[in-house]
């Protein structure tokens, strides 16, 4: 999904097929998936026969209150949490997307970008079809309508062979969900099944264990599942293993929780290995490893088991403020970091501190953060990154939207950064040292926006608000 402001997460996505409690499920679950969306959410649940839809702007908690969650109470359910990469935060961009078309009632929810929107959108209003958001993943339901597909005994198949970019979708019909990804598998997605026997689907385990499934699989990229009365069904839509497998790197070092298995493998126990590898590369003198923010806590951990330095707090967190990395504009983002952290004054004054931050994008937020160091008192500050400098933007539904945003690729050397940020040294760790720190191979992961290499072709510019005419109202 590409707005102003800096980079942000994508989207969290969960559905569950045959469940007497599939609302409430779909709620915790995407509760416990908040960190990848925080500006709306939205339900749909079905019978069999209708699909039922509520949806808003705001955290899970602010949208859903239990009468709504009572008047969602079906079998059937899919679910999603917005950050929107394309497309205003605006109640109507809001997912699920929810119509009904001349074959009956389909609704989408969306994780990642779709590069070709654009062009795709312009070739439907060309014939006269109407768009009434300005989401990229409205384009999912005219192919849908398309007569060329809507009355194919499989649909969906050849509608996302139309589709390029990063996609991780779940589409409910009344009798069913299908889980879909896209050919280089850019975006996570996986399946789990409730003690009851209920199929679900979700972005991150970490869902799964909320509400009490046990992971079964990923969706293999290319692949098609389907939840319905039979079960667990599975087809491809292009040939299996035809595209290399690109996932999204990111994922690891920063949007998915720990506790998740994310591409096979676990994402505090990957950070964890990035912190060591860091401290291999760029060891440092000092007194205490600190971690900053709480993503680049693993990292930290493992920076001081292998550099020997102790592992200390240097800040306070607040539990109850967003992400700064996903809040729309600067002014909010740097709000959002004055109330999160404070510095612990007594912990770093007089100290040699080794920072751990998991990625630098704009390095406004970090520039804060070592100057509320600085005026605590800190004597020396060394920042250590557990990831490469991040220079190209992302088209695949993370906000990194120009290169001028970015200060690694605005200020080019690393020496240039260390002065803007005002820090005694800097250091990031290598590109081969991150993907030495995954589960191989190390060329089954999308690292553009390190390296500037996109697995899906770049061939014309894309902007998060291309399908924007006009701004839409912020209310309902």
């Amino acid at each position: 999904m590409l707005t102003q402001g800096g980079p942000k997460e994508h989207c969290g996505l969960f559905g569950i097929f045959g469940h007497s409690d599939a609302a409430q499920l779909t709620y915790l679950a995407l509760f416990a998936q908040q960190h990848r969306g925080q500006e709306s959410a939205g339900i749909c649940t079905s019978d069999g026969q209708r699909i039922i839809r509520y949806a808003g702007l705001g955290l899970v908690s602010e949208v859903f209150e239990p009468r709504h969650l009572a008047r969602l109470a079906n079998p059937n359910a899919i679910g999603h949490i917005r950050y929107s990469t394309t497309g205003s935060p605006n109640v109507n961009n809001v997912q699920p997307l929810m119509v009904e078309y001349a074959r009956g009632q389909v609704a989408v929810c969306h994780n990642g970008n779709l590069i070709n929107a654009g062009l795709l959108r312009h070739t439907y209003e060309e014939q006269g079809r109407i768009f009434q958001t300005t989401s990229d993943t409205e384009v999912i339901i005219h192919l849908l309508a398309d007569p060329e597909h809507m009355d194919l005994p499989d649909p969906l198949s050849p509608v996302l062979t139309h589709l390029q970019g990063a996609f991780s979708l779940l589409v409910m019909f009344p009798d069913r969900i299908e889980a879909a990804r896209d050919p280089h598998g850019i975006r996570p997605l996986c399946i789990g099944r409730m003690p009851e026997g209920a199929y679900c689907a979700a972005s991150e385990t970490i869902a799964l264990d909320v509400v009490g499934a046990q992971y079964v699989r990923d969706v293999e990229p290319g692949e098609i599942v389907t939840l319905d009365k039979g079960g667990l069904h599975s087809r491809f839509y292009v040939e299996p293993k035809r595209y290399r497998p690109a996932s999204c790197i990111f994922e690891l070092v920063y949007f998915a929780d720990p506790s998740s298995n994310v591409f096979n493998q676990n994402v505090h126990l990957a950070r964890v290995a990035m912190g060591r590898q860091l401290a291999r590369e760029a060891p440092a003198r000092a007194d205490m490893v600190m971690a900053v923010p709480n993503c680049a806590r693993c990292a930290a951990v493992g920076y001081s088991h292998e550099s020997g330095i102790p592992f200390g707090r240097g800040f306070t967190t607040s539990h109850y403020t967003g992400r700064s990395f996903i809040m729309p504009n600067q002014e909010m983002r740097d709000t959002v970091v004055r109330m999160k952290l404070n510095v612990i004054r007594d912990a770093v004054r007089g100290k040699r501190l080794v920072v751990i931050e998991d990625s630098i994008v704009r390095g406004t937020t970090t520039k804060s953060k070592m100057g509320a160091l600085r005026q605590a008192g800190a004597k020396e500050i060394h920042v250590r990154v557990a990831s490469p400098p991040i220079r190209h933007p992302c088209y695949y539904g993370i906000d990194f939207p120009t290169s001028e945003e970015l200060v690694a690729a605005r200020m080019g050397r690393v020496e240039a950064i260390r002065d803007y940020l005002d820090v005694d040294s800097l250091a990031y760790l290598s590109l081969e040292g991150m993907l030495g720190c995954v589960k191989p191979p190390a060329e089954h992961y999308c690292t553009s926006c390190f390296s500037g290499q996109y697995p899906v072709p770049i061939d014309h510019q894309v902007h998060k608000f291309a399908l924007e005419r006009y701004q839409l109202p912020m209310f309902d």
